[in-house]
């Protein structure tokens, strides 16, 4: 796979900036979030060669993942290669329209971790306009988002493992499948929440998860709570702008 490159390292950087290009390209100017690397030490053990470096731990979903790698020494190399990709894509190819988001970012002060790696290999918040986005995916997002702000230009809402820890469902787990509700008054307290305290601070905050795709009353719910963007599956993009419109039509009448 490697065989024309006699720096193998360009191998990763070379097609994850090709890859990235790509869809930013193809949306310039408009804004294309790149979330970085969130495997889990599992999931990175299944790749070619991947044994030989990853611990084996007893809960990968709550381990060495997201923001914890990208200073850690176990990965700390291999982030200075994504950091490589993205830089290519933005300051050589011009796809300035890119913003970085961080996944899985436990604390305020693992965020002041993460931005200090990310300017040492040019990426450094502010710069040539680089944005800097954060998943909200843990409960600690929620309750410090206000601190979370001081470091971040945008929140995405990971709506799958925001439910796992708020509701401490195991996500994989078909014995618990019953309980595992996106829609839980606990998981709309927690998002309206996020959207409160972020535009408080003039951040935008959006969802990717796969709730509004499946439950028009949840984007429903969405807009009525102020959120700024949802993701959407691509065969339901026409009815789920029926509905937005719908709600937001509903949300003038008030």
């Amino acid at each position: 796979m490697t065989r024309r490159y006699d720096d193998k390292t360009e191998y990763f950087v070379d097609n994850l900036a090709q890859g990235v290009a790509r869809i930013a390209a193809s949306r310039y100017p408009y804004p294309v979030i790149v979330r970085m690397s969130d495997f889990k030490t599992n999931e990175y053990a299944n790749l070619i060669g991947g044994k030989q470096f990853e611990a084996d731990e007893e809960n990968p979903m709550l381990g060495l993942r997201g923001a914890s790698r990208y200073y850690s020494d176990r990965y700390r190399e291999g982030f200075v290669l994504e950091c490589r990709a993205l830089r290519r894509v933005r300051d050589v190819m011009g796809l300035d329209n890119v913003i970085v988001m961080i996944p899985f970012c436990r604390t305020p002060e693992e965020a002041e971790k993460v931005s200090e790696v990310l300017a040492k290999n040019g990426l450094e918040r502010g710069k040539n306009g680089l944005q800097l986005y954060v998943m909200a995916e843990l409960p600690s997002n929620i309750i410090l988002a206000e601190d979370f702000c001081e470091h971040f230009d945008g929140f995405s809402i990971g709506s799958n493992d925001l439910t796992q820890l708020v509701l401490g469902v195991d996500r994989d787990s078909s014995e618990l499948a019953f309980l595992f509700a996106e829609q839980h008054k606990a998981i709309k307290n927690a998002i309206a929440d996020l959207i409160t305290s972020a535009h408080k601070k003039k951040r935008k905050v959006g969802l990717c998860g796969q709730a509004p795709s499946d439950d028009p009353e949840f984007a429903a719910f969405l807009v009525a709570a102020g959120i700024d963007s949802i993701s959407v599956n691509p065969d339901s993009v026409l009815p789920l702008i029926q509905v937005v419109a719908a709600a937001e039509q509903e949300q003038t009448k008030r």
